[in-house]
């Protein structure tokens, strides 16, 4: 009976070393849908929250050692080494998963009611940042685009605005004069032509 009990431990043990790694996975894929142009917003907003994460494959993975060993004192120091390293780990992914902005403007394209400029504001310590996205579709398949980024230390973001169903015009600021950048997107999928990069 007492092999019966191990055998069932260690299989639980696996299917949360199992769990673990579709957690991961999942995490991995809202991380790269939110960094890349097109990615899909869903899979962005529901998976792209690395402290969430780390804190439930920590404690997925520390229960499975922790079914996965028998000694009490073993049992203990995997407990032990498990909470400490889930709360390293949870503090470093929440100073360094940083994963955008507050959302500071959102404007409709002209005749496109399935495409919207976004832009949203962060800070890099003190000075501050803009992404500036275009949005097209909806639903499950809705994709953003990115467009542009202005670093705070260097630039600013003046103005993000329409210039027709197709183009998006950013004007920034250099400290010396504005430049204005005219973006075309394509007609089918709003895919931005070229990036603005003023970082």
């Amino acid at each position: 009976m007492a092999e019966l009990t191990d055998r069932r431990r260690r299989v639980a043990a696996l299917v949360l070393v199992g769990v673990a790694g579709v957690l991961i996975l999942g995490a991995w894929t809202g991380w790269r849908e939110r960094r890349r142009s097109g990615g899909l917003i869903l899979a962005a907003q529901l998976l792209d929250h690395p402290v969430v994460f780390t804190v439930a494959v920590g404690v997925t993975l520390t229960a499975a050692l922790f079914l996965a060993v028998r000694g009490a004192i073993l049992r203990t120091l995997f407990l032990m080494a498990g909470v400490l390293g889930t709360l390293v780990v949870t503090l470093v992914a929440g100073l360094f998963g940083f994963s955008g902005g507050q959302e500071t403007m959102r404007a409709g394209a002209p005749d496109r009611p399935d495409r919207h400029l976004v832009v949203e504001e962060g800070a890099a310590m003190v000075d501050p940042l803009w992404w500036v996205y275009v949005d097209e579709g909806s639903g499950l398949t809705a994709r953003r685009w990115h467009v542009g980024f202005v670093d705070g230390d260097y630039y600013a973001l003046r103005a993000a605005e329409w210039d027709g169903p197709d183009r998006v015009r950013l004007t920034v600021d250099t400290g010396e004069r504005d430049e204005v950048h005219v973006v075309e997107l394509s007609a089918s999928d709003g895919r931005p032509h070229r990036m603005v990069d003023r970082g």
